[in-house]
This record gives structure tokens, sequence and C-alpha cells, in this order.
């Protein structure tokens, strides 16, 4: 038992099921659970791919039951009521394990040797006839994945956890179906899901798995709407974005949309200067890029920083000292006098 179900879970448990037993089936009956069935239809019903994908690696053919026709489905789902009113009833676990773990000893000593109620057999015993009919397993599991439909670029890649993958011969714009495994990616035609790549899955992000001989280098309307932005920077901007499309091809387009997005949080000037630092290291990234635009931001800052902690010049220095409109000390303290001494209505006349 589990605590929820889902389309990986859903084929586990069927590959469970048949492990245990020693065998699979050649056949199956299937509800129209959507873990299964994703279109019920009398005549071509749409299987979940991942379950689907499951049937044909253990060589399985599944019939999804006809809609509200409950005499297709047999009897299987009475050994369900018949687990809850006789094992399960009254009884309380810590954790699914214990339940889990309980069920198993449960079904080995006491349900596979009770007599059957309609059968008058012992259920073990009926098992052991059939067992016979089981197919052989295969020596591998089931690989899972998940699935997902992509657009292939004009790089001829398609991108799938934030690194790139060859998608040829799919045509650049078309509609492709990714298949993601633990380590291995697969890209297939979208209507016949016929395998086009297969690529080892990448490790680290930002990964462009491309062969050489397959990048474009011929630029694109996004190449030259990317180096035009560039341009607008600075010319070491523009340079280092044009080095780096000649060196990489439209493939390394993804770098520059990143050294020109800089603008958009730190000064274009900065962001240029660091260009051409960046073409004088002979480093021709972004992340090398962004770090130098930091860099100078922080230099920056600093200096800005330490000119306002510095001492300030007094107040006299650098002002005039002899006017013919300023006065010697001696009138302004007359003044000063005569007004300490007068009265308001004196001030008001």
């Amino acid at each position: 038992m589990v605590w929820k179900s889902g389309q990986q879970v859903w084929a586990e448990l069927h590959e469970q099921a048949w492990r245990y037993f020693g065998g699979s089936c050649r056949y199956v009956v299937l509800d129209n659970l959507k873990e299964g069935v994703l279109k019920p239809d009398l005549y071509e019903p749409v299987l979940n791919p991942v379950f689907a994908a499951t049937l044909a690696h253990y060589e399985v053919v599944a019939d999804p039951a006809r809609v509200r026709d409950p005499n297709r489905k047999g009897t299987v789902e009475n050994a369900i009521g018949h687990t809850q009113a006789t094992a399960l009833q009254g009884r309380r676990f810590e954790s699914l394990e214990e339940q889990n773990t309980f069920l198993e000893h449960w079904e080995s000593n006491w349900a596979a040797k009770r007599i059957h109620g309609r059968e008058r057999r012992q259920v073990q015993a009926m098992f052991e006839e059939e067992r016979t009919h089981l197919q052989p397993l295969p020596t591998q599991s089931m690989q899972y994945f998940r699935e997902s439909q992509r657009t292939v670029c004009d790089d001829t890649c398609v991108r799938v956890d934030h690194s790139s993958y060859a998608a040829r011969p799919a045509p650049i714009g078309s509609k492709v179906l990714v298949r993601v495994f633990e380590r291995r990616i697969e890209i297939r035609d979208l209507n016949t899901q016929a395998l086009l790549r297969s690529h080892t899955r990448a490790d680290r992000p930002g990964t462009v798995v491309l062969p050489q001989e397959e990048r474009v280098f011929n630029p694109s309307r996004e190449t030259h709407f990317i180096l035009r932005q560039a341009n607008d920077i600075g010319a070491d901007a523009a340079r280092l974005c044009q080095m780096l499309f000649a060196i990489e091809g439209r493939v390394g387009q993804r770098k520059l949309w990143g050294i020109v997005g800089l603008v958009k949080t730190y000064p274009r000037s900065l962001v240029d200067r660091a260009c051409a630092r960046a073409i004088a290291d002979g480093v021709h990234s972004y992340a090398h890029v962004k770090a130098l635009t930091e860099k100078l931001v922080d230099d920056a800052l600093a200096a800005i920083e330490q000119a306002d902690t510095e001492p300030r010049p007094s107040e006299g220095t650098g002002l005039a000292q002899k006017h013919p409109l300023i006065q010697s000390p001696d009138v302004y303290g007359d003044l000063f006098s005569r007004c300490a001494q007068s009265t308001p209505e004196e001030h008001a006349t």
C-alpha cells in the first residue's frame, strides 16, 4: 500500500506485483484510472506513456475496460473488500511500513492458505496451477522517465534542466518529445514517437551536448538582435559578443543574452569596462564578465564611502576675505550692540 498514487507509482506497483509472483501475466484488464488510461475510448484508448512503456518492457498487453461496463472487470475488486474487512478491520499501525509488513505476513500465512468460498479450493494451490502460465521476468528492471514537449531552438538544441542537447534531425522550431531518464535523455518525434537522438544526461547545469560539426555559425535574426544590444552597451561589449559567437556559434547565444542582460542591474559603462578586461584576460565567458562587473561596482562604492569619511576643510578656507561689500568687524559689532540695547518699539520705527 502507498500514501498516494501517480503515473510512476502505479507502474512500480505492477512491477513489484509481477516480481512477487515470479513472472508477469500476458494480458491485463485496466480500469480507466488516470495513472493507467489517459483517454478512455472503445476503439483507441490512450494509455499513460510511463505505464505503457512498463507494459511493453514486461511484454504485457493491456485492454482498458469499457466505460460503465462493470461486467468486463471481473471480481478482482472483491479482494480489496476482503482485505479491509478481514486483515485491517479494527487494527491501527504506527507507519505504512508496519502495515505492509503485517499484510505480507497475513497474505502468506492466512489468505493464501484459506479455502476459497466459491471455488472450494485452497488459494495457494490454484495459484500454483496458474504460475506456469506467467512469463519470465526481464533481467533488467524498468527504467522510469518523465516526459515533456520541447521546442527545437535555432541552435538545433532543446533545453532540458538548464542544459542543451542536440535534436537533429528535428527541424528548428519544431516540437519534439523528450524523455528524461535517470542517466540519459531521449528525443523522439512528437507524432510517431520514433527515437531521434539519445544522449547521456549532463551532470552540470549549463552543459551543451552538441558535436562541433553540428554547430550553426551563420547569424540568425536573434543573433543580430543581441549584437545590436551589445553595441548599445559599448565597443568592447560588442567585440566580446562577436568573439563568443565566432567561437561557439548559435549555441553560445545564451552567454550573449547573459552579458547584455547585465545592464538591467549595473551601469553600461561598467559592463563595457568588464568586457574589455575579459578580452584582455582571455576568458570569454558570461560568468567572468559578471564577476568583473561586480568587482568594478564594489570598487566604485568603496571609493564613494572613503570620500565621505575624509575630513572636510574648515569653513573659512577658500572664501574671499576682502570685498567692497564686506565691512570691518567693528561695524558689525556696533550694529549688534545697538540692536541688543533698543526696544521692540524702536525696531518697529
